[in-house]
């Protein structure tokens, strides 16, 4: 027998008891127009003819996503009988009760499998609200030809001054080559995570141990200047509008030297079906600045919640038991290869030999278990969280910044305006809230 029957066997065995009752049902599930939520999909069908049930998928772009969502749940919108969210809103949703937990998961799925880090940060005073359908961490990817080319070897655990000499030898700027690729598109998930993880290994933090904004001190002023004069030198025109999406392409056309992003992106930068490069690429740690001892690595899961107003709430769990089961990892492990599973929720994953042998699998790992979203900066912060913080208000603000720092990087004012802003923003929407 197969792996794919015996995953298709288990998912009709662990809904068995409920698929009489959620025959000819629908939910509707809103997600990421990420690759490995791309993939899901192709894989609906069989979800449906082992269990009856139909889905429909509402695919957005990442900051249309979260603003949906975001409305749906605040205003008991209903639109979505599942939601794909992180370990920003997963714990401040759930302890709202704007989610349902997922306990009672059935013994085959096995929760206790979930890395911690993963399921301690979709978790609310011990309480699971949303699975992961892959988690991950932020590393270094770099093409190894245009490194040997500059007569260059990455460190396996580089600093930012390594990165920035290696990022202007390998800019080719007659052929089109950009010794490295970065996020500068606005929103809080999008450039705003990656600016803050830089702040994070330059020393900065977003507040002091009294939740006063620290946009005025000079680790801030360096990092974002840092950021800023790097992508000048070494990166693609336009960046201010790039996010994950415009940078794996640009990756994959063989326009980037390096590119520093989210480690679930290893297996389409390696695909040979999607990357011109995809024997060309190397992996390293995110960096650091010399002397600081924090890397710009961030700890994040896109994973399924239930919203608590759904009238689907059996077969929204039997769904998301499917989609993030060991099963259907197996699934895709059979039809696609190792590489191209959804990585960095499973411990099971990376005791599997054929994924060990998977050249970013213990990078990703190691990216994944040196990421403390309970320590995140150098000095003291009141706040858990390591690209962003933990509080309703963030995202907000967080939005708002990024916009100044976007407008930075597309040369319409200066980075000591941007901070200028980002600080009076920031102090003025925390003293509204009653910090």
């Amino acid at each position: 027998m197969g792996i794919r029957q015996r995953a298709l066997l288990s998912a009709c065995a662990t809904v068995a008891l409920t698929t009489v009752a959620s025959a000819q049902s629908t939910i509707t599930i809103a997600t990421v127009n990420n690759g490995d939520m791309i993939r899901m999909q192709s894989y609906t069908d069989q979800f449906t003819e082992a269990t009856g049930i139909d889905v429909e998928w509402v695919t957005l772009e990442e900051n249309v996503l979260r603003q949906r969502v975001t409305t749906d749940i605040t205003t008991k919108g209903g639109q979505f009988d599942i939601m794909t969210i992180g370990m920003y809103e997963t714990p401040i949703w759930g302890a709202n009760g704007w989610l349902l937990p997922l306990d009672n998961l059935s013994a085959e799925y096995d929760v206790e499998d979930i890395l911690p880090a993963m399921r301690a940060g979709l978790s609310k005073d011990g309480t699971l609200y949303a699975a992961p359908f892959y988690g991950e961490s932020s590393m270094i990817m770099y093409r190894t030809d245009l490194m040997e080319a500059a007569g260059l070897e990455m460190p396996d655990a580089p600093t930012w001054e390594f990165v920035r000499e290696a990022a202007a030898a390998m800019t080719d700027r007659d052929n089109d080559i950009n010794g490295i690729c970065l996020r500068g598109k606005a929103g809080w998930g999008e450039g705003g995570a990656f600016i803050t993880v830089t702040a994070n290994s330059f020393g900065a933090r977003w507040f002091d141990e009294n939740w006063q904004a620290q946009f005025d001190q000079p680790e801030w002023n360096e990092a974002l200047t840092f950021f800023t004069e790097l992508m000048e030198e070494s990166g693609p025109a336009g960046y201010a509008t790039n996010g994950f999406n415009e940078n794996l392409s640009l990756f994959q056309q063989g326009k980037c030297g390096m590119w520093i992003d989210a480690t679930v992106a290893a297996s389409f930068v390696t695909n040979p079906d999607d990357s011109t490069v995809a024997d060309k690429v190397g992996f390293a740690l995110a960096p650091n600045k010399e002397g600081v001892d924090k890397r710009a690595n961030w700890l994040w899961a896109w994973a399924l919640a239930i919203p608590a107003g759904t009238q689907q709430a059996d077969a929204a769990k039997q769904f998301i038991e499917w989609a993030t089961s060991k099963d259907y990892i197996e699934l895709v492990a059979e039809t696609e290869g190792w590489a191209n599973v959804p990585p960095g929720a499973r411990s099971s994953l990376y005791e599997t030999p054929e994924y060990q042998e998977v050249p970013f699998a213990q990078k990703t790992l190691d990216s994944i278990l040196s990421s403390d979203p309970t320590n995140p900066t150098v000095q003291p912060v009141p706040y858990v969280g390591i690209q962003f913080v933990a509080i309703p208000e963030f995202a907000g603000i967080a939005t708002q910044v990024s916009q100044e720092f976007s407008a930075a990087y597309a040369g319409q004012q200066t980075v000591e305006e941007a901070l200028e802003k980002a600080q009076a923003i920031t102090t003025e929407e925390m003293e509204a809230a009653g910090y």
